[in-house]
């Protein structure tokens, strides 16, 4: 999602910086895989308790493989990540899909509501509209109850939000980080360049809700039996997830990194990290990536798992620009045999970001990918699920400027029961979604094509 503000920075200054200082790569990651031992056996996973032993651990993993079809997602691909990830496997963990606005809206509602200690929250946007007013009286009445609420918003992400929003909860005891404030000033701390895509909401230590769902109205309408108004405005489909167990313990641990980076005043001393429970029995990796050679973590991280799947491939996202590795482990797991099947918008807020997207609709159909423009509703979710046992829900757009620049964070599970959940939430976008073939492809106009060409060429910077 893009304000006014963030979309004139993104497109405006962002290219000619771009320009004037140039673009690091993305990693190589078929070298990655390479140079990666085959750690069959010595998988990390961490329990309520600590770190497993690796007959524990393997243990686990042999259980999931027997309830699964083959597939080296539960093999190979496991070790590379676990090799260039910081964070384990996490077993015992109960995972509950929220796939739209309105039910995770009142899923934070319930939980900011049960809060005893405190709230950690951090997100991209935070709107001063209706959503935002009652997600901020809400965090001022625990705040008054005795609950500590911290929150971190990204500046260019919140730059339409007012600064007396932020000050009605400063002076009443909430603490609030601004995410690399805007400064001409200060280019050299890569405000602009560096935003922070997450949203990460933790309560008590105990609860995580993330995702890709800002803080904002365009979420609240409903999407079903929706009729076309014109000049009516879509509503917007997203999906978070709601993770209890020992997962909670790393997005504890990138929030309190991301205050103490952006020197947060200081926290409040409260039981961040309290003794967890094991409610249920998902195997979750929290992945956060931010900008660095080495810490492009998304990015490996969907790349290697496309490059290991061995049925199918189903994707959802907002901002498809996919860059030539992505493009190569889409279109070899289609030469392979794999069903690849992409779901995308077929309206956005950044025309030139769908141009891009559409550019690539070519070679993946060549390919034998299958793709799909999702209608009536702005699509911004970031999800993935694969041979039915990994999912993936998170912040991470498809596109260079997500998996270079921006801070995100991903939930990668391992469950066929939750991967279940994911297909029959991807049948039903797939359901009211157009599929687009070579042939109708095919007879674009010369103009159109110049269009899409032309936005191309700027993808790095959309």
């Amino acid at each position: 999602m893009k304000t006014f503000a963030s979309v004139f920075l993104c497109s405006i200054l962002v290219p000619c910086l771009g320009l004037l200082t140039g673009c690091a790569g993305l990693p190589n990651v078929h070298k990655i895989i390479n140079e990666t031992p085959d750690g069959q056996g010595k998988v990390r996973i961490a329990s309520s308790k600590g770190l497993l032993t690796p007959e524990e651990s393997e243990a686990i993993m042999d259980r999931l493989r027997s309830s699964a079809a083959p597939t080296d997602i539960l093999g190979r691909y496991t070790a590379v990540v676990d090799a260039v990830t910081g964070s384990p496997l996490t077993t015992g963990n109960k995972v509950t899909l929220l796939a739209n606005g309105l039910t995770a809206y009142a899923e934070m509602f319930r939980a900011i509501q049960n809060a005893k200690d405190h709230i950690n929250f951090e997100t991209f946007i935070i709107d001063d509209d209706e959503v935002g007013r009652k997600f901020s009286d809400l965090l001022l009445k625990k705040q008054a109850e005795g609950v500590q609420v911290n929150l971190i918003f990204d500046a260019v992400g919140s730059f339409d939000t007012p600064a007396a929003f932020f000050k009605r909860l400063r002076d009443a005891g909430i603490r609030v980080a601004e995410f690399n404030p805007v400064s001409p000033l200060k280019v050299h701390k890569h405000w602009l360049l560096h935003p922070d895509h997450r949203k990460i909401l933790v309560i008590d230590g105990k609860v995580v809700i993330t995702g890709g769902i800002n803080i904002s109205k365009v979420y609240s309408s409903r999407l079903s039996d929706r009729k076309e108004v014109k000049g009516e405005p879509l509503p917007w489909r997203d999906t978070d997830v709601r993770i209890e167990g020992p997962a909670v313990a790393e997005f504890q641990k990138l929030f309190l990194d991301t205050w103490k980076k952006q020197a947060g005043a200081q926290l409040a001393d409260r039981d961040y990290f309290p003794a967890l429970t094991e409610p249920g029995d998902a195997l979750v990796r929290v992945v956060g990536s931010t900008p660095g050679q080495s810490n492009r973590l998304t990015f490996i991280v969907y790349v290697s798992a496309i490059t290991f799947a061995q049925r199918s491939v189903h994707l959802t996202n907002a901002y498809f620009i996919p860059d030539d590795q992505l493009l190569d482990a889409l279109t070899g797991a289609a030469g392979r045999g794999v069903d690849v099947k992409v779901i995308v918008p077929s309206q956005t807020d950044s025309e030139k970001a769908l141009r891009a997207q559409r550019y690539t609709y070519s070679e993946l159909l060549k390919a034998g990918v299958k793709v799909y423009e999702r209608r009536k509703a702005v699509l911004h979710a970031k999800t993935a699920v694969i041979d039915g046992v990994w999912s993936t829900v998170g912040s991470t757009n498809m596109d260079f400027w997500s998996f270079s620049s921006d801070d995100e964070v991903n939930a990668v599970i391992l469950s066929t029961g939750f991967a279940a959940e994911m297909e029959a939430m991807f049948s039903s976008d797939l359901a009211e979604s157009d599929q687009i073939t070579l042939k109708k492809w095919k007879k674009r106009s010369l103009y159109t094509r110049l269009r899409q060409w032309f936005s191309h060429l700027f993808s790095h910077w959309l």
